[in-house]
């Protein structure tokens, strides 16, 4: 039967006790029919080029990563750092050889003349060629950078093939649609710690974005009084140097140490770090620290220009902090000021500029020079500009008057965590997935893709909201919701193909990458014995307020958390996606709790079925909730009676499946198809893999439970190659069967769902008896309850 496999299926591999195996295909397969040819390996981004060939590698502890006696320290440096995170990802110990690769290495070279198809000179630094054949796994990158790259896909692929240990034969030309894919991140306004930050250029780094900008000063917008004294503002550096001191903010800063490790972790990520210190306006911590310098005698957060004073210190405080920064580039940033005083600014930017070039920089600004001077006559022309918004100066403009561009978006790309505005909540991942491209910018100031002065796309985060109380983990809540797809996007494209939920399947499965464990993964699992209600959509009667949103009980953060209105008829309600079979739930309660609720269940989302109840509860407390299986797409806490004056408050809603018996359960059957159908993948809880039978009609697939257990109901997912007749059998020693359920004259795929009398068995068996089709058997899933 020949069948096209979906991207990321790894031909199943045995390990082999030398270095590596190339895994021919059966001698049995070849007989059934055609070998299908491997599909691309899925990653995130997905690959450019891929072609496939037949077969797979599996490395063993006996492979080394090879590189040649010439090679760069940098390219050393990637060579141990492959190692040491293959072993933390998948139990791996690669050593690192210097010489000529043999069978069973990764070789991992650099070759700046190599051919790597017609893709422009600004693209190749991140361009490699990976091929997999012979045994062997060859690299060969165009650059230090690219070596990274191909580094980071080789652990995608091992991490999501099915043993860990796997590559797919096959051949990838592999580069960016774009030079810059950025993100950053405003921590003038909210310290984040310096773990999280060296989490994020790992995490940015496995997904190939290639530079973290980090807002180092701000203040807050609007305060109290038009108090700035009482404002909050702060700088986030701190200098040894006596002339700065009292500058660094108090609630935390960053040492020359603290920036040494950053620009270490991201040289080996493949990150680039691009500072921003902000001036002339968002400049409260330089008016506080220095009141002469200020509008209004300082009580302001815009420099005053007319006084030289100003931009000679801000001088100074480039001169100060240049040499910490190992990136080519220093952002200035240099938006919204007050639009009174063109002629200064203008002459702030036409000094500041040269002057960091003088420290080795390029420079970079925010682009507002249309609100500013109606375009960008008279200003420095050597600059690089974050396009925001099309009235401060949009991105067609920019690109118009000569200069090179990123697109920073704020309707699209920004987010203000819990803000009503500027995506309060987390950019919508699907919506980037199916809708944007670093060239698409609002309001007639899009691009051409690829156009020559669009370097990439940054998107950002801004702490607008400087006294509503968050944490660090719950801003990467909602970065983590659409993270992967501008990735995706900023990288190859729509190369991922359309359909969302697939690419989901891909993030969750490659994970958040090696070093990442500070930070949670709030994105959710396909499988049936996790938590089914992760990551879904919540929606509730009521919401006190966006930072306590419904969709925060979801998440998977447990700081995070849904808050109602101050009533008793309230609910929150989760979707499932899809109807699955389950039979318990958690709700860990805040401490405004329901003392009376009931939970309900439905297929449809229209009709209910209460199937538990509370009462009398006295106490926030996590409710752990068991009912008797049941079919449901719909999830849902009613609320009867609150348990104090304030309405009811969940930081979590977990949801689980009736457990599957068979999940990862050794399994056999009669024959396989092919090398890449076997019997293992209808008991992966993967809805896209699956095993397939010889053509044949007595045919059958077989799960061992480990031991005796009381079994009552078997669930098949039949591929389009389904039986018409099959017996669903039993047995205690897999010797003797019995049958305990039938199917006969079945006539289309789909799910079959066979409950029995309760049955102590310890192996289960799908017996055809008449295949639907001329081809084989074949189950996407085979689920034992």
């Amino acid at each position: 039967m020949r069948r096209t496999f979906m991207a990321g299926t790894a031909l199943a591999c045995l390990l082999a006790v030398g270095p590596a195996l190339l895994l021919p295909p059966s001698a049995a397969a070849a007989a059934d029919g055609p070998v299908p040819v491997n599909g691309a390996p899925a990653v995130v981004p997905a690959l450019q080029e891929w072609t496939g060939g037949k077969g797979s590698v599996a490395l063993t502890d006996h492979s080394r990563i090879v590189t040649a006696p010439n090679a760069s320290p940098e390219l050393v440096r990637t060579a141990r750092k492959l190692g040491d995170d293959a072993e933390e990802l998948t139990g791996l110990h690669l050593t690192v050889a210097v010489g000529a690769a043999e069978p069973g290495d990764v070789q991992l070279r650099t070759d700046p003349s190599a051919h790597f198809d017609a893709i422009p000179p600004r693209l190749k630094d991140e361009a490699y060629r990976l091929d997999v054949d012979a045994g062997r796994v060859a690299i060969t990158a165009a650059s230090d950078r690219g070596a990274i790259r191909a580094a980071q896909t080789l652990l995608q692929i091992l991490v999501s093939s099915r043993d860990r240990h796997s590559v797919p034969v096959g051949s990838a030309v592999d580069y960016p649609d774009y030079p810059l894919r950025g993100f950053m991140l405003d921590v003038g306004r909210r310290y984040f710690t310096p773990e999280f930050l060296r989490s994020y250029i790992r995490w940015m780094g496995y997904q190939k974005l290639n530079t973290l900008q980090i807002h180092l000063n701000d203040n807050e917008i609007y305060p109290a009084g038009n108090d700035w004294s009482k404002a909050q503002a702060a700088f986030r550096l701190r200098s040894d140097n006596p002339s700065f001191t009292g500058l660094a903010a108090q609630d935390g800063a960053y040492t020359r140490a603290d920036w040494d490790s950053f620009e270490e972790t991201a040289a080996a990520a493949g990150v680039t770090l691009i500072p921003e210190i902000d001036a002339p306006a968002h400049a409260a911590a330089f008016t506080r620290f220095r009141p002469d310098i200020g509008l209004n005698g300082g009580n302001s957060d815009h420099l005053d220009l007319g006084n030289p004073d100003a931009t000679t210190f801000m001088k100074s405080v480039y001169s100060e902090f240049a040499p910490w920064f190992r990136g080519p580039a220093l952002h200035i940033g240099a938006d919204e000021y007050d639009r009174e005083r063109v002629d200064q600014y203008k002459a702030y930017i036409n000094t500041i500029a040269p002057h960091v070039r003088g420290l080795g920089k390029q420079v970079r600004v925010w682009g507002s020079f249309k609100e500013m001077s109606g375009g960008g006559a008279g200003y420095d022309r050597d600059l690089t500009v974050n396009s925001w918004n099309k009235d401060w100066y949009g991105l067609k403009n920019a690109a118009d008057d000569g200069y090179d561009v990123i697109n920073s978006s704020d309707q699209r790309l920004y987010v203000v965590p819990y803000a009503d505005y500027y995506h309060g909540s987390g950019l919508d991942g699907r919506d980037i997935f199916e809708t944007w491209e670093p060239h698409v910018f609002p309001d007639g100031q899009s691009l051409t893709r690829q156009h020559p002065r669009l370097l990439g796309a940054m998107p950002a985060v801004w702490n607008d909201l400087v006294h509503t109380p968050y944490t660090e983990i719950e801003v990467h809540g909602l970065i983590e919701k659409s993270m992967a797809a501008l990735a995706q996007k900023m990288w190859s494209g729509t190369k991922a193909g359309s359909d969302y939920q697939s690419f989901l399947k891909t993030v969750r499965a490659v994970g958040q990458g090696p070093g990442t464990g500070y930070l949670p993964d709030t994105l959710g699992s396909n499988d049936v014995t996790s938590d089914l209600a992760r990551g879904r959509t919540t929606t509730a009667s009521s919401t006190e307020s966006l930072r306590f949103q419904a969709a925060n009980a979801t998440d998977g953060i447990a700081e995070t958390r849904w808050s109602s209105a101050r009533t008793d008829d309230e609910s929150l309600t989760v979707d499932l996606g899809s109807v699955r079979r389950i039979a318990s739930a958690t709700l860990a309660w805040e401490a405004a709790y329901a003392r009376d609720y009931d939970l309900r269940i439905s297929s449809n989302g229209t009709d209910w079925t209460t199937v538990a109840g509370r009462r009398g509860l006295t106490g926030p407390a996590t409710d752990e909730i068991s009912f008797a299986a049941a079919d449901a797409r719909y999830v849902r806490m009613q609320g009867i009676t609150r348990g104090t004056p304030y309405g009811y408050s969940l930081h979590e809603v977990q949801v689980r499946g009736a457990a599957d018996l068979a999940a990862g359960r050794p399994a056999t059957a009669s024959s396989e198809e092919t090398t890449g159908l076997t019997a293992d993948l209808a008991f992966d809880n993967d809805g896209t893999t699956r095993w397939s039978s010889a053509y044949g009609d007595r045919q059958w697939v077989q799960v061992d439970l480990g031991s005796r257990r009381t079994v009552s109901r078997v669930t098949l997912a039949w591929e389009a190659a389904y039986a018409k007749d099959y017996d669903l059998q039993v047995s205690a020693d897999g010797t003797t069967w019995t049958t305990v359920a039938r199917r006969r004259d079945r006539t289309s795929a789909g799910t079959d769902d066979l409950d029995f009398t309760p049955t102590g068995a310890r192996y289960v068996r799908m017996q055809g008896i008449t295949r639907g089709t001329s081809y084989g058997y074949s189950l996407y899933g085979f689920r034992v309850n």
